[in-house]
């Protein structure tokens, strides 16, 4: 009887989707940690404590790419694959693969799975999510193979075809869900001049990072510009006009860089540009030794990294739409223009609001968390806390060496901004809060003075 009481209780505790996917997302990052504490996980002189196997399971699940240890020397290949099935769990969410398997045990999906595919995704509507879910994971499992291969080949005649095939399996995964994790020391800064190589990695974390909901509609509308949907044109314009500006300001302050592009040919220097340029967006891969770019590239880095990509991707940040947004309000506001405007369509107040909110959250999140690093961690630099701080919370992953010579506390901090990067601002302040009920009147409208 007792036990029907409590079942009747558990069954009346209802939790909404961002509630929901925020448990869900703990759960999967404490059975990581679980996993990679297994001696089998990690080569007997690479024990990790609780603190590191939490910070690397959080990362991995969080697709940043922030390590405490050397991912290629410490963990074993049991571990490796523990790492890729994490990063691809929390690169497509834990929810696709929930209904993953209720399809293949013939279940059916009902209103409550729905609506956490819904916030899941970031999709307007009900309709079609199944469908989507199953796009997701066959175009995942496509464009990842298809990575892994095409990488295979290009490392096929330096380290031979096994480990080729296994490099290009964990990097393209780790690519394509914008992770970061590599298995060398330097990332990928050996291939700095290698075009396949660099290419290929930049187009998996750029597809990735542009979300499945712009590749689908460019596709199924056969590349037509002009039934794309007004988000579709956003998403892509944006990408490659930032893209195209982040190249050129890289190359313009760092061509001259004896430790970084100077030593370089100039084809090298517009790969290793166009690179470092793309991968902040959040992909976490670095070509280039981040710790000896100039104060102006790792400001501008540090600007990349918290915009982020695009929404309903494997990307992290503000969103590129958010920020895009965010400059059209402002346009608007100073040409005296009556609400937002773009390519024949209007845009809701409602979504502006949005938008001010993830930014002005993100902006609250981060500075607080670099003013409790800076009091903890007195021996690192305020620029290289901050730049730990951006990257975490924009799930990037890039680092300027501060995070493995961070306290317990510090590696909290940035296990908290890993997770609050990935499940978005919005969706964790509306995990934490009640829905208000709408008042039947409204209060009287008074001015204040701003600007």
């Amino acid at each position: 009887m007792l036990g029907v009481q409590k079942y009747k209780k558990w069954n009346h505790l209802k939790l909404s989707p961002p509630q929901t996917l925020a448990i869900g997302f703990v759960i999967t990052i404490m059975f990581g940690t679980f996993l990679l504490m297994l001696p089998i996980s990690t080569h007997p002189e690479h024990r990790l404590a609780f603190m590191d196997a939490l910070f690397e399971a959080t990362s991995a699940v969080c697709v940043t790419g922030l390590v405490v240890v050397d991912t290629g020397t410490t963990f074993t290949v049991f571990g490796q694959v523990v790492l890729m099935v994490l990063i691809t769990i929390g690169g497509l969410g834990f929810m696709t693969f929930g209904i993953l398997i209720a399809l293949l045990l013939g279940k059916k999906i009902g209103l409550s799975e729905r609506l956490l595919i819904q916030s899941a995704t970031n999709q307007f509507s009900l309709s079609g999510l199944v469908k989507l879910v199953k796009i997701i994971l066959t175009a995942t499992f496509f464009i990842e193979g298809a990575g892994a291969l095409l990488l295979a080949v290009a490392w096929s005649n330096e380290m031979g075809w096994p480990k080729a095939l296994y490099y290009g399996l964990f990097h393209s995964i780790s690519a394509f869900n914008n992770a970061g994790f590599g298995l060398e020391f330097d990332n990928l800064s050996k291939w700095v001049g290698n075009p396949a190589i660099n290419l290929i990695i930049a187009s998996l974390f750029i597809l990735g990072g542009i979300g499945f909901t712009v590749i689908m509609d460019v596709t199924h509308k056969k590349f037509n510009f002009r039934k794309w949907s007004l988000h579709t044109k956003l998403a892509l314009i944006s990408t490659l006009i930032i893209n195209i500006v982040a190249t050129i300001l890289i190359f313009g302050i760092e061509s001259r860089n004896p430790d970084t592009l100077g030593q370089l040919s100039i084809g090298d220097q517009i790969l290793a540009s166009f690179f470092h340029a793309t991968t902040p967006r959040t992909a976490g891969f670095n070509t280039l030794d981040l710790t000896q770019l100039k104060n102006d590239s790792i400001l501008l880095t540090m600007a990349l990294m918290f915009i982020g990509g695009a929404t309903g991707g494997t990307a992290g940040g503000i969103k590129i739409t958010t920020f895009l947004l965010l400059l059209l309000v402002v346009w608007a506001f100073i040409t005296r223009k009556d609400g937002i405007n773009v390519f024949k369509r209007r845009i809701s107040n409602e979504l502006v609001f949005r938008a001010l909110s993830i930014s002005m959250i993100g902006v609250i999140i981060i500075f607080s968390a670099v003013f409790l690093l800076e009091l903890t961690e007195k021996d690192i630099s305020l620029m290289n806390l901050a730049f730990e701080a951006v990257s975490a919370f924009g799930t990037v992953g890039l680092s300027l060496g501060a995070t493995p010579e961070l306290s317990s506390f510090g590696k909290l901090i940035i296990i908290l901004l890993m997770f609050v990067g990935r499940l978005g601002p919005l969706t964790l302040a509306f995990a934490l809060t009640k829905k208000q009920s709408q008042a039947n009147f409204k209060y009287p409208e008074e001015k204040i003075l701003i600007g």
